[in-house]
């Protein structure tokens, strides 16, 4: 006479693909205990891109911040090919932060910071209409895009094995009820994420091309880290234009003080 362990094992061999089954029910338990959780993750993701795509296309003072480096950079490079340039390259924002003046003092940030200091200092606070600048700069789209297609990959083999289960008979019905159940909820949830990644996808790409990049070679990623280093040391700048201002105030005070005492 067999035992309960016995008898138990006995009828699940009566189960048709049950090692099928049990990697299905496993990707159930897991889609409302982890996959569900990181699908709101994902949407949470998604939407911070399209509104740091919005903020940056929208932005007039970021813009007005480009038309003058681009003047700048005419300006500096009017006796070569290059003096009438109608844009320039992303990476050049970088190359910009990094070229000094014929002083040597200040780099050419700093002395745009100055200029702009003086004649449009409302511009100098460009960054603030960039909210989610930072926060987009840690998302990758291609891990989204690898973790999408896993789940996508579950839920397909689920849907599969709900047709297959169809047709085991009584045997099968409480589950392939379970199943189908699941999979209306499931894939309602899962084509609602990766609908939103393709609207996401297009957007990123249409910010490359925005700049004059080409997303194949200049990714959504790469062009907000760059933003993001630009407006970092953009702010470090007028942040040091403003010290070095101040230290002149206080000199200049200084010496006025010593020559009113010298006369006195």
């Amino acid at each position: 006479m067999l035992g309960e362990c016995e008898q138990f094992f006995l009828e699940l061999m009566k189960v048709p693909r049950m090692e099928s089954k049990l990697r299905v029910f496993l990707f159930k338990v897991q889609f409302n205990t982890q996959v569900n959780f990181m699908l709101s993750g994902f949407k949470k993701t998604l939407n911070t891109i399209q509104s740091a795509c919005y903020e940056i296309r929208t932005s007039v003072k970021l813009k007005e911040i480009m038309k003058r480096i681009l003047y700048l950079d005419n300006v500096l490079n009017q006796r070569t090919d290059r003096g009438s340039a109608i844009d320039f390259k992303l990476d050049s924002l970088l190359q910009f932060t990094d070229t000094r003046a014929s002083n040597s003092k200040m780099t050419l940030v700093h002395y745009l910071c100055k200029v702009i200091a003086k004649k449009s200092p409302d511009l100098l606070y460009f960054h603030v209409d960039l909210v989610s600048l930072g926060s987009v700069t840690k998302i990758q789209l291609k891990s989204v895009a690898e973790e999408l297609a896993e789940i996508f990959k579950g839920l397909e083999k689920a849907k599969q094995e709900l047709v297959a289960s169809a047709n085991d008979g009584p045997v099968s019905e409480v589950f392939h009820k379970t199943l189908n159940g699941f999979i209306g909820f499931a894939e309602s949830e899962v084509m609602f994420v990766l609908d939103l990644f393709k609207a996401v996808g297009r957007n990123a790409d249409t910010l490359s091309q925005y700049f004059g990049e080409d997303p194949a070679r200049y990714p959504f990623e790469q062009v907000t880290q760059t933003l993001f280093n630009f407006v970092r040391l953009f702010r470090k700048a007028h942040e040091e234009n403003c010290k070095q201002d101040e230290l002149e105030r206080k000199k200049a005070k200084t010496q006025v003080n010593m020559e009113t005492h010298f006369h006195a």
